[in-house]
């Protein structure tokens, strides 16, 4: 899993941490749903799969790095786009995408793995200020920082690029 993330998102790793990483999320990224996530496109070439998993590892590494729940919040970044359809062109459900879509997550994530608080309010709170509540772990900000961060080098097609994904690298780990 590791090797397929590092060469899909270009990311450098630091091998003292992907083990651990994928401890975090194994589970997860071995179930066919959330694998069924490179079915849907994000942003721009991006799949909502290879989107998750660059927030979810870059929001595991800040989170380690100040000694916050990285666990949760790399398992909430995973889980943060689980709606499960190409907003793009579907609109199963009544309301903006920006708007509705972490709710949807929120419910399919629960419906197929056991949760805690803090992951619940990643996937949530994501979308803030949209989701009109604030967030209430200091992980949910990072998550979401991290998601509009990625986001918008994926629409601006930066990701190629440069090592865009290795915030890491900014926050000299």
């Amino acid at each position: 899993m590791t090797e397929w993330i590092k060469l899909k998102l270009n990311l450098k790793t630091y091998s003292s941490y992907e083990e651990e990483y994928e401890r975090c999320v194994k589970d997860l990224i071995q179930h066919e749903m959330v694998l069924s996530m490179k079915n849907f496109i994000q942003h721009g070439d991006v799949n909502c799969l290879e989107h998750s998993i660059c927030v979810s590892y870059n929001s595991y590494m800040i989170c380690r790095k100040l000694k916050l729940d990285y666990r949760s919040a790399a398992r909430g970044g995973l889980l943060h786009d689980f709606f499960l359809y190409d907003w793009h062109t579907e609109k199963p459900y009544k309301g903006l995408h920006g708007f509705i879509h972490p709710t949807v997550a929120f419910k399919n994530a629960n419906m197929h793995f056991g949760l805690n608080d803090m992951e619940k309010d990643i996937i949530l709170k994501h979308m803030w200020p949209l989701t009109i509540r604030l967030p209430k772990y200091r992980e949910t900000v990072i998550v979401l920082l991290v998601d509009k961060y990625c986001a918008m080098m994926e629409i601006m097609n930066w990701s190629e690029q440069k090592n865009v994904y290795g915030l890491k690298d900014i926050l000299d780990f």
